[in-house]
């Protein structure tokens, strides 16, 4: 029996607390391997506060949405090729080896990026980076539960989340710090390489998972490890005897064929397999659809289409939205080993779902109600500062506000009015000659958003959304996938549901600023109000509860296939094992 439970609804984040008090051993691995989560939200992160003076540095950038989208993706695509390999090589050469490789490809692109002298140098360590960060995010936390007890491993997991939220915390605060200092992006990005050569150091010093040390016939040194996290020796054995009947089990099935090609084949037939995986995916996806990435890469820019048009400001108001990320995941280590993985999930949906559908209507309320574009206000300037596509409309003086000159064209933007920002003002051509005249005069120049009384509450349901989102969604997709799987399907397991995880984050990402520009605010933000409802009903039907049950007795569970039953206990489990 793993970790010895029999009462897993006494699970409690102060049990969590006792035993890595007693055991600190437990809590040095997990904290540890847990920094490859820092920097899996570092580099979320930061690249949202260094896109605004990388727009800054680089014109073509801030002219083409594709080139922003470009940049904050290309992290992404690397990580989709990052946690597609990182499956294969942590069966191969085990957890604590994959860590390390990741820590040096997230090194290596962090320098390139700080050294840049183009976009394509920038894109190129972004793509280095998200390679590590894609072998990071499933080898962590899988490191992680293979070496808890069964009865705090949620908690354990949830270190990983807390150090991804914390690390995007760390990002926004260094964004603010470098806003003043010469070279700004680049510290910014090039700080990242800091973690990654302390945990390279830390890695080292570390053994390797017990349970993939087992598998490979290393039993002497699995139970030396396990001799570190658990302090009966009883325990220990019944983790050993757990560890062979999960192998030998495993090992009758699979037969002879051990390649990559054999594995994927085999893992789709076995029905314990494929329904984890269905589980897996779908809170993957789930995770990402909800929009959560478009929080995360683009805060500042969002605080920007809410109307506070400073680079400053909004990176400080984003502050909230990573601060806020942080706590909640606190509050995951404190309830997902008590209230169990698929409630908070499901609660987390529900409160996603109203934040978004009250963020669209805010900003379909702010875009109503934004300042009217005046002829005389944008004439002020002179004919050739205005933009071209105002002076061609027909009776712009009647029609135009300043989301309608915004959105004609990327060569536009919106100079306030100068008594009064919520008066009428002037749509000029976006060009740093007319910038310049136009905060010359003491006057707000608008390119991402516009003056809105509307602006603070979406600041405020971007927190509340944020609330909804990290204790649930935010962590319990990465718990639920560090043990799903059996033991010899773990690695590749865990693999696809990452890929799955970051071609979503991609997606997201990727198309955020254009479907902004398409749909405006309101639109976006109703669309993953829509993707929310669907994984809401996905997660259901699909996604059983595996609080303090041992890895074996979840095998055993989806080996006879999970009926949804809303809020499905683990007693509910324990008790269908016993029929």
């Amino acid at each position: 029996m793993e970790g010895g439970v029999s009462k897993a609804d006494k699970t409690e984040f102060t049990e969590c607390w006792s035993t890595t008090w007693k055991t600190p051993y437990i809590m040095r691995l997990a904290f540890s391997a847990g920094i490859g989560g820092l920097l899996f939200g570092y580099d979320t992160g930061v690249i949202s506060g260094a896109l605004l003076y990388i727009r800054d540095e680089y014109p073509s950038v801030d002219r083409h949405t594709w080139l922003q989208e470009t940049m904050v993706s290309m992290a992404v695509a690397g990580a989709i090729i990052g946690a597609a390999f990182g499956g294969m090589f942590n069966d191969k050469y085990g957890r604590k080896k994959s860590m390390i490789l990741a820590d040096a490809l997230f090194l290596f692109g962090a320098i390139i990026m700080a050294l840049a002298v183009a976009p394509w140098m920038i894109i190129l360590g972004r793509i280095l980076v998200g390679f590590g960060v894609g072998m990071a995010s499933m080898t962590a936390p899988l490191y992680i539960s293979e070496a808890s007890p069964a009865r705090i491993r949620g908690a354990m997991v949830s270190t990983n989340a807390l150090l991804i939220t914390g690390g995007q915390f760390l990002a926004y605060l260094i964004n603010l710090a470098f806003t003043n200092v010469p070279g700004t992006w680049r510290w910014m990005l090039g700080v990242a390489g800091v973690p990654a050569l302390v945990q390279i150091f830390l890695m080292m010093s570390l053994p390797e998972s017990p349970r993939w040390l087992y598998r490979q016939g290393k039993v002497d040194e699995a139970r030396a490890i396990l001799d570190k996290i658990y302090p009966h020796s009883h325990q220990v054995q019944d983790e050993m005897n757990a560890m062979q009947s999960s192998i030998e089990a495993e090992n009758q099935a699979a037969g002879s064929n051990n390649n990559i090609i054999s594995k994927l084949k085999n893992a789709w037939r076995n029905d314990v397999v494929r329904r984890g995986l269905y589980a897996g995916i779908t809170v993957q996806v789930a995770q990402q659809l909800v929009g959560i990435n478009t929080v995360m890469y683009y805060s500042p820019t969002i605080v920007q289409l809410a109307g506070f048009a400073s680079n400053k400001t909004a990176l400080a108001l984003s502050l909230i939205t990573s601060g806020l990320n942080a706590i909640g995941s606190f509050a995951s280590m404190a309830f997902v080993d008590r209230f169990g993985r698929r409630r908070l999930m499901l609660i987390s949906m529900c409160g996603i779902i109203i934040c978004l559908a009250a963020l669209s209507a805010l900003f379909f309320e702010a875009s109503q109600h934004a300042p009217r574009v005046s002829t005389f206000q944008s004439s002020h300037f002179g004919l050739n500062s205005t933009c071209s596509s105002f002076l061609q409309a027909a009776q712009p003086s009647n029609s135009w506000n300043c989301m309608s000159c915004l959105q004609v064209s990327t060569d536009c933007g919106f100079c306030a009015n100068g008594a009064n920002k919520y008066q009428p003002g002037a749509c000029l051509a976006a060009t740093d000659a007319v910038k310049s005249m136009c905060r010359g005069e003491g006057r707000i120049w608008y390119a991402k958003g516009c003056p809105s009384k509307f602006g603070i509450f979406a600041v405020l349901l971007l927190g509340l959304y944020i609330i909804s989102y990290s204790p649930g969604m935010g962590s319990v997709p990465w718990i639920v996938n560090s043990e799903i799987y059996p033991l010899q399907y773990r690695g590749i397991g865990g693999g696809i549901a990452a890929v799955s995880n970051w071609l979503s984050n991609l997606i997201v990402s990727e198309s955020f600023l254009t479907l902004t520009q398409a749909l405006g605010s309101s639109g976006t933000f109703l669309l993953f109000a829509g993707f929310s409802f669907i994984g809401l009903v996905a997660i259901f039907f699909l996604v059983p509860e595996t609080k303090g049950l041992q890895f074996e007795e979840v095998e055993k569970m989806l080996h006879k296939g999970f009926k949804p039953k809303l809020f499905h206990s683990c007693e509910e489990a324990h008790h269908d094992d016993s029929k």
